[in-house]
């Protein structure tokens, strides 16, 4: 079915009664309003009465008129104004005020049919989002109101919830898909009539969780953000279910126990997010929200082997790898092209990172985001690992650019070792185009204080480069609070961490650039910041030897003292 016969049918089952028999019966009543997790900040229901409208670093104002009616500045404020969120906000100011003033704007939506008919409101993941808002704030809109305006806020509940049910026919695959599952089965939950739907709506979604979430607790997609995502939904799902007296599905229960740890898993010292795989600014508010429903409190595990990801950890500090190939096609319009890529932190302090990706203002930064030259990894002949969609037309048809190639063989193994923990990796992501596997070997010292790391290119055994040009790049990028100096022998680089720790990056056999960078996932937008550049040939030099070496003296100390230390050898 196309988009327009799919619209027009939604638009004549509203008063159709041949087409009312194919949907839920008339609901006539709200049960029950699910718990939102997400924070509220009662000072912007203010802002939102004096006509400001802030999202995604863009203010509206609306010098009386319609907030629906004014030129959206950006799709990302758009986004936040259509899925209804900062109604929690107006029920968090709790006044007489705040309650009229959130029923004259979701009647302002209601009495505007061209507001449904916006791209942008029409878009699965909004749309789920919008009834998911309308559900867990109706308490905030209905207090106190007549039954006129309940029965009008209840048709056009149901009128949103038709047309959803229409976005199953071509959802983009992922989360969005799993975002409409989970505001369906709420539908069926909270609304009178549909008792005889919820067996239906969570199989649905029972399905799609198993499919989804992989064994290990990761999503489809690598990207340690859908976790978030997910369970600050699933979470007041389950809590539905028991209020309600219905057992949850198991599916859901088993979902939201594997997902949790991972949540410990992705975590630096400092309580944010690795980036990997469109990864942004960790929303800190709603992780601590999370964490307080974690049961477990332990250490986090080591290996995710279903997503693809290695954590060391030794004393303070953590190391987590990137160790597994990109996500299927259908849900890797987010995955970058990062395979073997690290994150390195200190106790609170981030060191190494890759670029990641900004909360706002995604598409601009996308293609460079993406790209294994944004990442603390291996690039080969400045080509990505991974290639994507470029064609605009295609990009169109698919609804974003999924990977169209990248490693198939990604193998990783650890061994605990004498000094340490070993951990060696490879993948075949440059092996169709120029012959070549990247391997990657590193090994983290027992107390933490020193990580050693080889990065190898190199045909498989019997075979030979490809191409004239053998040239790669091996990049570490630096988190913007740490200070880089290069040292003067042209062979390492001091990092001196927010908290005065000193850190030295060592290549004895290598000269050691330290060039521009950005970092991404900032709170406050990309911010310059460093990064630290080895180049060589593979035909020359095929590997490089590098460590990062914590010192507890002074950065001239560690200067003098470096010039008389050995480079270990690493256990092959």
């Amino acid at each position: 079915m196309n988009r327009f016969a799919r619209n027009m049918l939604a638009r004549a089952s509203g008063g159709s009664v041949a087409l009312s028999r194919v949907w839920p019966s008339r609901t006539d009543r709200l049960i029950i309003a699910p718990h939102d997790l997400r924070t509220a900040d009662a000072t912007r229901a203010a802002e939102i009465y004096a006509g400001r409208f802030v999202f995604a670093g863009k203010i509206v104002n609306c010098h009386g008129r319609s907030i629906f009616d004014l030129e959206p500045p950006s799709e990302d404020w758009e986004v936040a104004l259509l899925g209804f969120g900062w109604l929690r906000h107006l029920r968090a100011a709790d006044t007489a005020l705040t309650r009229a003033n959130a029923r004259a704007l979701v009647e302002d939506w209601i009495a505007n049919p061209a507001n449904k008919r916006r791209p942008v409101a029409r878009r699965a993941d909004v749309l789920a989002r919008r009834v998911i808002s309308l559900l867990s704030q109706a308490p905030l809109v209905l207090n106190d109101t007549d039954n006129k305006f309940y029965r009008r806020y209840l048709r056009a509940l149901a009128r949103e919830i038709r047309f959803l049910r229409y976005t199953m026919v071509d959802i983009p695959d992922g989360v969005p898909k799993l975002q409409v599952l989970i505001a369906l089965c709420y539908t069926t939950l909270c609304l009178a009539n549909q008792a005889r739907h919820i067996r239906s709506a969570s199989k649905k979604l029972s399905d799609e969780l198993q499919r989804q979430i992989l064994p290990d607790g990761g999503h489809i997609s690598r990207n340690p953000g859908a976790l978030i995502e997910l369970l600050i939904d699933l979470l007041p799902l389950r809590q539905t279910f028991a209020a309600r007296n219905i057992a949850p599905p198991p599916a859901l229960l088993n979902a939201i126990d594997r997902m949790m740890p991972m949540l410990r898993f992705f975590r630096h010292g400092d309580g944010n997010f690795a980036l990997f795989n469109g990864m942004s600014a960790t929303p800190s508010d709603l992780l601590a929200t999370l964490l307080a429903y974690d049961d477990t409190h332990g250490a986090p595990m080591a290996n995710m082997p279903h997503t693809g990801f290695q954590r060391l950890d030794a004393g303070q500090t953590t190391l987590i790898i990137d160790t597994g190939p990109p996500p299927p096609a259908g849900v890797s319009h987010d995955a970058h092209a990062g395979c073997l890529s690290f994150e390195l932190s200190s106790g609170i302090s981030r060191i190494v990172t890759n670029c990641g990706m900004p909360t706002t203002g995604r598409d601009n930064w996308r293609p460079f985001a993406r790209g294994t030259a944004a990442h603390s990894t291996l690039t080969y002949h400045d080509t990505s690992s991974c290639q994507f969609v470029e064609m605009s037309a295609m990009k169109r048809l698919l609804h974003g650019s999924p990977v169209t190639s990248g490693p198939v063989e990604v193998e990783s193994y650890r061994e605990v070792v004498q000094n340490g923990t070993l951990l060696t990796t490879s993948h075949d992501g440059y092996l169709g185009k120029f012959g070549a596997i990247h391997r990657r070997v590193l090994m983290i010292a027992n107390d933490g204080a020193r990580i050693d790391g080889e990065d190898t290119l190199s045909p498989p055994q019997g075979g030979r480069l490809k191409g004239a040009d053998a040239d790669f790049a091996l990049r570490f990028h630096l988190h913007p609070a740490v200070k880089a100096s290069r040292l003067s022998d042209a062979r390492g680089v001091m990092l001196v961490l927010p908290n005065r720790d000193v850190w030295t990056f060592e290549a004895l056999d290598d000269k050691v650039d330290l060039e521009d960078s950005v970092f991404l996932a900032g709170n406050d937008g990309p911010r310059r910041t460093a990064q630290i550049v080895i180049r060589q040939d593979a035909r020359q030099a095929p590997s490089i030897r590098w460590s990062f070496i914590r010192s507890t003296a002074s950065p001239a100390v560690t200067n003098a003292r470096r010039n008389a230390r050995r480079e270990p050898e690493l256990p092959l």
